[in-house]
């Protein structure tokens, strides 16, 4: 894997210094620039149908709850604040994208429902990020996915405070 060039100046000049386990640091470059690579092809395949990475999570969840979902409970499931999903709203439905209803229940409460329009865009790339997001791991065979799968929760479980 190339890693991305800031990251292999820093692990030459770890070498040349002689820092303990420039293989580790080496590995978390190489994850690093994995992820900035996964990020800046997910944007590539978004950007032709105007979506980002947030309101294409947005389309997702609409588009799996037909009866639409609050704005509230978007910003949860999507981990984003309220402020967020609010913004991400007001361009998705400058699009026609989707449409702000009176609940039912409480009519000062909101409902978020994907229009037709929002309805077709989402399935077209639904389908397309995930085969792609499959994809990523296409070159590895079940026990490697399931091998990849237990070493990163192992790094990823109790990680060292950089502040310590």
């Amino acid at each position: 894997m190339k890693l991305e060039q800031k990251y292999q100046a820093l692990i030459e000049e770890a070498q040349r210094r002689n820092l303990p386990d420039v293989d580790g640091i080496q590995l978390c470059f190489q994850v690093l620039s994995m992820a900035a690579n996964i990020d800046r092809d997910c944007a590539a395949l978004l950007a032709p149908h105007g979506l980002s990475e947030g309101r294409f999570v947005l389309l997702f969840l609409l588009d799996v709850a037909p009866d639409g979902l609050a704005p509230n409970v978007l910003a949860e499931q999507a981990g984003i604040t309220r402020a967020t999903v609010t913004g991400l709203l007001d361009g998705l439905e400058r699009e026609g994208l989707i449409a702000r209803h009176a609940n039912v229940n409480d009519r000062r409460a909101l409902c978020i429902r994907l229009t037709p329009k929002g309805k077709q865009l989402a399935g077209t790339v639904v389908n397309q990020h995930s085969r792609w997001i499959a994809g990523l791991f296409g070159n590895l065979s079940v026990p490697e996915r399931k091998q990849l799968a237990v070493l990163l929760e192992r790094v990823t479980g109790p990680i060292p405070n950089a502040a310590s």
